[in-house]
Protein backbone atom coordinates (compact mmCIF):
# COMPACT_ATOMS: atom_id res chain seq x y z
CA UNK A 1 0.00 0.00 0.00
CA UNK A 2 1.51 3.27 -1.15
CA UNK A 3 1.18 6.31 1.03
CA UNK A 4 -1.41 9.24 0.76
CA UNK A 5 1.10 11.59 -0.29
CA UNK A 6 3.23 9.27 -2.78
CA UNK A 7 -0.23 8.40 -4.51
CA UNK A 8 -1.21 12.16 -4.71
CA UNK A 9 2.59 13.02 -6.38
CA UNK A 10 1.65 10.29 -8.86
CA UNK A 11 -1.45 11.40 -9.63
CA UNK A 12 -0.08 15.07 -10.28
CA UNK A 13 2.51 13.39 -12.45
CA UNK A 14 -0.09 11.94 -14.48
CA UNK A 15 -2.15 14.95 -15.07
CA UNK A 16 0.58 17.24 -15.96
CA UNK A 17 1.56 14.51 -18.53
CA UNK A 18 -2.00 14.32 -20.04
CA UNK A 19 -1.44 18.33 -19.95
CA UNK A 20 1.71 18.14 -21.52
CA UNK A 21 -0.08 16.02 -24.65
CA UNK A 22 -2.93 18.05 -24.77
CA UNK A 23 -0.06 21.46 -25.30
CA UNK A 24 1.40 19.97 -27.61
CA UNK A 25 -1.68 18.89 -29.66
CA UNK A 26 -3.36 22.43 -29.14
CA UNK A 27 0.41 23.80 -30.60
CA UNK A 28 0.09 21.46 -33.66
CA UNK A 29 -4.06 22.45 -34.21
CA UNK A 30 -3.08 26.11 -34.27
CA UNK A 31 -0.21 25.65 -36.71
CA UNK A 32 -2.47 23.58 -39.38
CA UNK A 33 -5.33 26.03 -38.07
CA UNK A 34 -3.55 29.11 -39.10
CA UNK A 35 -1.65 27.18 -42.49
CA UNK A 36 -5.37 27.20 -43.79
CA UNK A 37 -6.08 30.60 -43.22
CA UNK A 38 -2.42 32.21 -44.34
CA UNK A 39 -4.10 30.49 -47.76
CA UNK A 40 -7.20 31.71 -47.43
CA UNK A 41 -5.29 35.47 -46.60
CA UNK A 42 -3.10 34.90 -50.26
CA UNK A 43 -6.61 33.69 -52.16
CA UNK A 44 -8.37 36.77 -50.83
CA UNK A 45 -5.24 39.27 -51.78
CA UNK A 46 -5.23 37.38 -55.34
CA UNK A 47 -8.89 38.14 -55.75
CA UNK A 48 -8.74 41.80 -54.09
CA UNK A 49 -11.20 40.34 -51.43
CA UNK A 50 -11.60 42.25 -48.26
CA UNK A 51 -9.25 40.96 -45.10
CA UNK A 52 -12.05 40.67 -42.83
CA UNK A 53 -15.65 39.00 -43.02
CA UNK A 54 -17.84 39.66 -40.18
CA UNK A 55 -20.66 37.63 -40.67
CA UNK A 56 -18.27 34.80 -41.15
CA UNK A 57 -16.29 35.69 -37.88
CA UNK A 58 -19.78 36.31 -35.92
CA UNK A 59 -20.76 32.87 -37.34
CA UNK A 60 -17.88 31.11 -36.45
CA UNK A 61 -17.81 33.08 -32.49
CA UNK A 62 -21.53 31.61 -32.16
CA UNK A 63 -20.41 28.43 -33.33
CA UNK A 64 -17.57 27.88 -30.87
CA UNK A 65 -20.03 29.10 -27.85
CA UNK A 66 -22.59 26.50 -28.50
CA UNK A 67 -19.32 24.32 -28.80
CA UNK A 68 -18.19 25.38 -25.79
CA UNK A 69 -21.18 25.47 -24.13
CA UNK A 70 -22.13 21.68 -24.70
CA UNK A 71 -18.65 20.43 -23.99
CA UNK A 72 -18.48 22.21 -20.62
CA UNK A 73 -15.95 24.81 -21.88
CA UNK A 74 -16.95 28.99 -20.42
CA UNK A 75 -18.13 30.12 -23.12
CA UNK A 76 -16.68 33.72 -22.58
CA UNK A 77 -13.24 32.47 -22.42
CA UNK A 78 -14.23 30.50 -25.93
CA UNK A 79 -15.31 33.73 -27.51
CA UNK A 80 -12.71 35.54 -26.15
CA UNK A 81 -9.96 32.73 -27.45
CA UNK A 82 -11.73 32.78 -30.62
CA UNK A 83 -11.27 37.13 -31.00
CA UNK A 84 -7.84 36.86 -30.64
CA UNK A 85 -7.59 34.03 -33.26
CA UNK A 86 -9.68 35.92 -36.18
CA UNK A 87 -7.58 39.11 -35.04
CA UNK A 88 -4.33 37.37 -36.07
CA UNK A 89 -5.96 36.30 -39.13
CA UNK A 90 -7.57 39.27 -39.81
CA UNK A 91 -3.54 40.72 -39.05
CA UNK A 92 -1.78 38.42 -41.30
CA UNK A 93 -4.39 38.64 -44.37
CA UNK A 94 -3.89 42.30 -44.32
CA UNK A 95 -0.05 41.44 -44.55
CA UNK A 96 -1.04 39.67 -47.77
CA UNK A 97 -2.94 42.26 -49.65
CA UNK A 98 -0.52 44.75 -48.73
CA UNK A 99 2.00 42.57 -50.55
CA UNK A 100 -0.12 41.95 -53.53
CA UNK A 101 -0.85 45.62 -53.75
CA UNK A 102 2.89 46.29 -53.41
CA UNK A 103 4.68 43.70 -55.65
Amino acid sequence: MTDPASRAAALLREHRASIDRLDAILVYTLAERFAHTQAVGRLKAAHDLPPSDPAREAQQIARLERLAAESGLDPDFAKEFLRFIISEVIRHHEKHAAAAANP
